[in-house]
């Protein structure tokens, strides 16, 4: 699985997550033929190679061709970005973010979310460094998003609402709805903006993940500091669970600190459990499901039910409690075991398709065509989806029976 882990040692903002994903790899050419899509003008992206106490990455500015200080509301942002022709992932990523500094400042000024107007993030710098970050990520393929501690200055910054403390309340919200780990060191600037930090506490999980690091990118802040004033992203493949002991099947992966979070909810809009299923996954969850249930006096309602490593727990707990109209989240720490997986790629008349393979005592026993992938090819040719995975899945069959080692290869045979 394609990730990214942030590490904020010097703060975060927009355009410094822009940096980071451009000096990791990120065709600028992309992200600008993305952004357009937006249909936002009056501003050129720009990125240039920047050194810092020895250290070499990129920072990338916003330029705008006419001051922009528009004091957009959130719901005006929301049309914007709902009607542009960006990607689906970039749309989802772009909205989440927005919608969390919509409800911090709803919650720093007293008001209701959808009544909030942005100031400094309302204008067209901040919405390129937000779209701009949905859509990096999205181009890159990362899936899933990491952080390290995020660490702030002190003292005051300048802001439309007039001089504010560091960090800026708008920011102090979102870490604190993220329950997000912070450190402020003893120097009087603003690290941590609320772009950058509405990017980090919406977007990732904040843990270390073991990954195979294949890419490391610094993003570089306007600012010069008494250190490299960046922000570091490493990107790679996650390293899924060591196999469990030899008692079991070698391909069955032992996960004892997983838990299962659950809630009962008998008083809530059906339609709101969509978007919070969305959000428990943005955070960590590895599995949400819905049950239908019946309470005291016959009620009827509805389980949520999550599974989660256990270092998501405070974040999903927090997903739940402010996202759904619940009183109280059960945690219960289960046990699972899950058979071997891996991805393969089959030909077929509309080209290469990626398909899951199931292993179970080193034998293939099941396969399923990567759906996203078929639903590709039913846009792009118009053909029935069932045409497309019948296909798909009788060529993958020939997998079926095949010996993988303990290594996750094959056996004297290569497809």
């Amino acid at each position: 699985m394609p990730i990214a882990w942030f590490d904020p040692f010097s703060g975060a903002s927009g355009d410094m997550t822009l940096g980071a994903l451009v000096d990791a790899g990120l065709d600028l050419e992309d992200l600008r033929a993305e952004l357009r899509t937006l249909g936002l003008s009056g501003y050129e992206l720009h990125a240039e190679q920047i050194e810092q106490h020895g250290i070499t990455g990129t920072r990338v500015r916003v330029e705008l061709s006419d001051e922009d200080h528009h004091h957009r509301h959130w719901s005006n942002i929301r049309r914007m970005i709902e009607s542009s022709d960006l990607r689906d992932g970039t749309k989802r990523r772009a909205l989440h973010v927005f919608q969390g500094l919509a409800e911090a400042e709803a919650r720093v000024h007293g008001m209701p979310v959808d009544d909030v107007h942005f100031h400094e993030v309302g204008a067209v710098d901040s919405i390129v460094d937000i779209v701009g970050a949905a859509a990096g990520l999205d181009i890159l393929g990362i899936e899933r998003l990491y952080s390290g501690t995020l660490h702030d200055g002190t003292g005051f910054v300048r802001a439309a609402h007039g001089v504010l403390p560091v960090p800026a309340p708008a920011t102090a919200e979102l870490v604190a709805m993220a329950g997000a780990p912070l450190r402020q060191y003893d120097v009087e600037s603003e690290l941590l903006t609320p772009t950058g930090a509405a990017i980090l506490t919406r977007l990732a999980s904040f843990a270390r993940p073991e990954m195979h690091v294949t890419t490391v990118g610094y993003g570089f802040g306007s600012r010069e500091l008494p250190w490299p004033n960046a922000l570091r992203v490493f990107i790679g493949e996650l390293v899924e669970p060591e196999s469990t002991p030899a008692t079991r099947s070698p391909d069955v992966e032992d996960t004892p600190i997983e838990i299962l979070l659950e809630t009962n909810i008998d008083d809530m809009n059906p339609e709101f459990f969509e978007p919070l299923m969305d959000l428990l996954f943005q955070h960590g969850a590895l599995d949400v499901y819905l049950s239908p249930i019946t309470m005291k006096r016959g009620r009827p309602a509805t389980k949520v039910s999550v599974i989660a490593d256990l270092e998501h727990r405070a974040a999903l707990e927090a997903v739940m409690m402010e996202h759904s109209s619940t009183l109280g989240v059960r945690m219960t720490p289960i046990e699972r075991i899950k058979a071997g997986r891996r991805i393969e790629w089959v030909t077929t008349r509309w080209g290469e398709i990626r398909v899951k393979l199931k292993i179970w005592n080193g034998r293939v026993t099941d396969v399923a065509p990567e759906f996203a992938d078929c639903q590709r090819v039913v846009q792009e040719h118009e053909v029935p989806i069932r045409l497309v995975y019948g296909e798909v899945t009788r060529i993958a069959e020939s997998f079926i029976g095949r010996q993988v080692d303990d290594r996750n290869e094959w056996s004297g045979w290569r497809p």
